[in-house]
């Protein structure tokens, strides 16, 4: 194991220490790996010396590779499979991998003992790490499973009558779009669609689509983050401002946009907000977050039965039964790994990975891309296509002859194969991937 990989376990494990968070913030930067050791040894033990990224600017290290090998060895992805889907679910790096075996091992000495006496307080601070991030009160969080519980708690615990409108867009993931039709089932509730357009909108169009469907008998507005099928982002702020102003309360659905872009969720001006740790994060499988603002959390109603449904306790949405504690106490480690990396550069270089194979794929005849050029309303995930070619045969051919794995993506007026990063994608990986669209356009 590389002295870098040692650096990360041993960061990623100090929970306890009191100056913790200083520390991280600290080390993203870099500043602290130099007294740590001269030398670190990659893989083929070429020595590197870390004055190499001493006092290196964000800019130069968004684009250092050799920096960014080492981020790699800490998961233990494919060496032969090139994956390019992490947008689905995201690899969890050895760190995390490691602790989930370890809470788990503790478990099952005495379940009953350690995970409803030991584990289950831990809960606290993981609640006080994800609202770190959050950048919001540790009483507006809920730890879930996944976006959907924490959305669906949202949608089937709100307040709705008959005749009540919710405005969404053809774009929402499928599980929010049919929670919401089935409360328009059950209660009568009326759907509308925002149209917009993920590719070529603006802001402001974007905006417009949304604030065209308001009426009097709106009261729900549901808005991705980031739509998932094509990477574009939506001027939440912007649009949740509108509509508070009117007495609508604002859904976001923030699966890709947490611990991806560099934000706060109170700036977003949203009322619920939920998201995934098993994306972006790279937290655990089987791990999400609720965030409701603290004035939202009495009048709504848990999804899983409460003694007091109208308690004013973030708590109350968690009675979920048994769950596996080894999964909700390795988000720390997840969080950890996060803060090391650092929210602002981490997002600048998901931004560069995309931005790299994106501009290589334009020069290439017949290739189409389908995600904005809007620097505001682009983020890690981007689409494209080529010309007369069916997006999941190209997919498929590029995982079966290649070795490269995408997903392709045929949704509403989208159709081409979807391209996700991570932190441990390096740009020889991008490289190979390239190679292989430009042979089988030409």
């Amino acid at each position: 194991m590389t002295f870098f990989i040692c650096a990360l376990s041993l960061v990623c494990n100090l929970s306890t220490m009191p100056k913790r968070r200083k520390f991280l913030r600290t080390l993203s930067t870099l500043a602290v790996l130099a007294p740590w050791a001269t030398k670190i040894r990659a893989n083929n033990n070429t020595a590197l010396s870390l004055d190499s990224w001493k006092g290196l600017t964000k800019e130069e290290l968004v684009k250092d590779e050799r920096f960014w090998h080492q981020i790699k060895q800490a998961y233990t992805v494919s060496p032969s499979i090139i994956n390019l889907n992490n947008g689905g679910v995201s690899p969890q790096p050895r760190v995390v991998q490691e602790a989930v075996e370890r809470y788990n091992r503790m478990s099952n000495e005495i379940p009953s003992y350690y995970m409803w006496r030991v584990l289950d307080k831990g809960r606290e601070g993981i609640r006080d790490k994800l609202a770190e991030i959050a950048a919001c009160s540790p009483e507006e969080i809920a730890i879930h499973r996944n976006a959907s519980e924490a959305l669906e708690t949202v949608i089937f615990g709100l307040r709705l009558k008959a005749n009540d409108e919710v405005v969404m867009t053809h774009y929402d993931y499928p599980n929010m779009e049919n929670a919401w039709k089935q409360r328009a089932h059950r209660d009568n509730v009326v759907i509308k669609y925002a149209e917009i357009d993920p590719v070529n909108g603006t802001a402001e169009n974007l905006e417009k689509a949304f604030l065209d469907q308001f009426t009097a008998r709106t009261k729900v507005v549901h808005i991705t983050h980031i739509i998932n099928w094509n990477g574009c982002v939506l001027p939440v702020a912007s649009i949740a401002k509108k509509a508070r102003e009117r007495g609508i309360e604002v859904v976001v659905d923030g699966a890709h946009s947490f611990a991806h872009l560099n934000f706060a969720i109170p700036d977003l001006n949203c009322d619920y907000f939920g998201t995934s740790l098993h994306k972006w994060l790279c937290a655990p499988f089987g791990s999400g977050m609720l965030y409701i603002r603290k004035e939202k959390i009495k009048n709504l109603y848990p999804l899983f039965a409460a003694s007091d449904p109208e308690s004013d306790d973030i708590r109350k949405f968690e009675n979920i039964g048994t769950r596996s504690n080894a999964i909700e106490q390795a988000i720390g480690q997840a969080i950890d790994f996060h803060l090391m990396i650092g929210s602002e550069l981490k997002e600048e270089r998901l931004r560069y990975l995309k931005d790299y194979w994106l501009e290589r794929l334009r020069r290439i005849q017949k290739v189409k891309t389908h995600s904005p050029a809007n620097i505001d309303l682009s983020c890690a995930i981007a689409m494209f296509s080529i010309e007369g070619v069916e997006s999941l045969k190209l997919s498929s051919w590029l995982l079966n002859d290649n070795q490269v794995h995408t997903i392709g993506i045929q949704k509403g007026s989208l159709d081409g194969i979807r391209v996700t990063p991570n932190v441990y994608t390096l740009t020889s990986d991008l490289d190979r991937f390239i190679k292989a669209v430009k042979k089988y356009a030409e």
